[in-house]
C-alpha cells in the first residue's frame, strides 16, 4: 500500500476540493517525492473524475518522458492499471487516454523564440494541472497555462500543482519569499519539503547529496533558498547586508543627488532615490503616475534638499525621455556608450561599478525597502560570462521574464555609480 508522508499528505489537502487554494507549490529541495506526488494526484483525479482532463507538463518533453513519466507508469503498474485495459498512451499525441474517458495530456512548457506567446496551447482547456520542476518554467507560461483551468472543473474549482527545488526566479519571489513575509496570494500555498521528510529515501541518496559541493547541498539537502553563489554574480549576498546601515562618514559635507527609474509601457512603478553622498537616505515609489506627477514629485525633492540640477539623472529609455524634457536634468540611456572601453554599455558599466561601491562598504542605503533591494539586486548576473568580449549585464525585459518582477530600486540605485566614474575617469557627455 502506498504511503504519503505528513508535507505530501498537506499539500494534497491543499490539492483537494475543499480548500480555496488553487495554486500549490510543493518541495525546495531533491528527494522530497515531487513527480510521485503529482502523478499520483493526476492519475487519481482521471481515475476518480470520469471525463476530465489533466496536464503534466516539464520544460522539455524528452525530460518528462524520460523522468517523470517513468514514475507515472510505475504508480500505474502498482495501482493494478494495465496498459490498453485501464489506460493507453499516444506516443505521437502525447496523450494518456484513460478507459472512463478521462485524458492526461503531456506537454513541453519551454519559452521558445517561435511561440512567445504559446500559441501551442491553442484552444486546450483543462480541469487541472501538474507541472514538475516549475523553476525551468516561466511565469508567463504558467499564467497562460492557469487560464486554460476550466473544463469540467470540479466544484467550479481549477487546481494547479508545481513542484521544484530552490530557484532564484519568479517561484521565490511568488511563492517562497512572499509565503515568507506573509504576502502570498490568498489562492496560494507553498509547502517546503526535504529529503528527511521523506521516510521512504534511502540513506544512500542522502549521503550522495551530503557529498555535493556547497552550493548545490544548501539548495538540494538543506532547502535553502536564499543560498547562491553562481559564477555569474556581481555582489555577493553578504556584502549587500552589510549596505543597510548608517554611513560613518559625515553627511554634513556630501553632495547631494537623485536617481530616478521611470515607469515605462506596461509598469506601473517609478522609484526615485535621494542620495547624500553615497548614502540612499530616502526611496520614493510612483504607481500608476502620469509624467507631470512623477516630474512634480522629483523638482520638489530636489528643492526641498538643495540637489543642483546637475545632480538630477533620470533613466531617459521609454517615457522616461519626457522626464527628462521637463526637468532639463540629465538623462541616462542605459545602452549609451560606457564610461571604460571593457564594458559593453553605460548599464554593464554603471551596474560593475556599483559592485565595487558595494563590495568595498562605500555605498549604504536606508533599510525601507531592504528585502526588495536585496531581492532585485541579486538578480542582476553578469551575461555571458563565458565570452571574452565585453562585460555586460542581463537586460531588464529578460530578467523581468524569469523573476517576475521588475528590477526598479536596482535600476535607480545603479545610476548614482555614473557619478562616481564620471568623477574617477574624467568628464564624460551623458547621452
Amino acid at each position: 500500500m502506498i504511503q504519503f508522508h505528513d508535507k505530501q499528505k498537506e499539500a494534497l489537502a491543499h490539492l483537494s476540493i475543499d480548500s480555496d487554494k488553487w495554486q500549490v507549490l510543493y518541495g525546495g529541495s531533491a528527494g522530497s517525492g515531487k513527480s510521485f506526488l503529482g502523478c499520483d494526484w493526476q492519475i487519481k483525479r482521471r481515475l476518480k473524475y470520469p471525463g476530465t482532463r489533466g496536464l503534466i507538463g516539464r520544460s522539455e518533453l524528452k525530460k518528462l518522458r524520460l523522468s517523470t513519466m517513468a514514475t507515472f507508469f510505475e504508480l500505474c503498474s502498482m495501482y493494478g492499471l494495465n496498459p490498453d485495459k485501464h489506460w493507453t498512451y499516444n506516443g505521437q499525441d502525447h496523450v494518456v487516454k484513460f478507459y472512463n474517458g478521462s485524458q492526461i495530456i503531456l506537454m513541453d512548457l519551454a519559452d521558445l523564440p517561435s511561440d512567445p506567446e504559446f500559441q501551442r496551447f491553442g484552444s486546450i482547456e483543462l480541469t487541472d494541472a501538474f507541472v514538475d520542476e516549475a523553476g525551468e518554467v516561466s511565469q508567463k507560461c504558467i499564467d497562460i497555462l492557469s487560464s486554460r483551468l476550466r473544463y469540467k472543473l470540479i466544484n467550479d474549482k481549477p487546481k494547479l500543482l508545481m513542484t521544484c527545488n530552490p530557484h532564484k526566479g519568479w517561484l521565490y519571489n511568488e511563492f517562497f519569499d512572499a509565503q515568507r513575509n506573509g504576502t502570498i496570494r490568498k489562492d496560494r500555498r507553498f509547502i517546503q519539503a526535504l529529503p528527511t521528510d521523506n521516510p521512504h529515501v534511502s540513506e544512500v541518496y542522502l549521503e550522495s547529496l551530503q557529498m555535493l559541493p556547497i552550493i548545490d547541498r544548501k539548495r538540494l539537502l538543506e532547502g535553502d533558498w536564499d543560498y547562491d553563489e553562481t559564477k555569474d554574480r556581481i555582489y555577493e549576498y553578504d556584502d549587500l547586508l552589510r549596505c543597510f546601515r548608517l554611513p560613518n562618514n559625515d553627511k554634513s559635507n556630501n553632495d547631494k543627488f537623485i536617481t530616478a527609474d521611470i515607469a515605462r509601457m506596461g509598469n506601473d512603478r517609478t522609484v526615485i532615490v535621494l542620495w547624500n553622498g553615497l548614502h540612499a537616505e530616502k526611496f520614493i515609489v510612483l504607481k500608476h503616475k502620469p509624467i507631470n506627477e512623477v516630474v512634480d514629485t522629483i523638482r520638489q525633492l530636489s528643492e526641498s534638499n538643495g540637489v543642483r540640477l546637475s545632480n538630477v539623472l533620470c533613466d531617459e529609455d521609454g517615457i522616461g525621455g519626457g522626464v527628462v524634457d521637463f526637468m532639463k536634468c540629465k538623462g541616462f540611456l542605459n545602452g549609451s556608450k560606457s564610461v571604460r572601453d571593457n564594458y559593453m554599455n553605460l548599464k554593464a558599466d554603471c551596474y560593475f561599478k556599483l559592485g565595487e561601491l558595494i563590495t568595498t562598504n562605500a555605498i549604504t542605503f536606508e533599510s525601507t525597502h531592504k528585502d526588495t533591494i536585496v531581492k532585485e539586486l541579486e538578480m542582476i548576473r553578469r551575461e555571458k560570462i563565458d565570452s571574452d568580449g565585453k562585460l555586460r549585464v542581463t537586460n531588464k525585459e529578460t530578467l523581468q521574464k524569469k523573476y517576475g518582477i521588475s528590477p526598479d530600486f536596482a535600476d535607480a540605485i545603479m545610476m548614482r555609480a555614473f557619478y562616481e566614474l564620471k568623477k574617477n575617469f574624467g568628464k564624460y557627455a551623458f547621452g
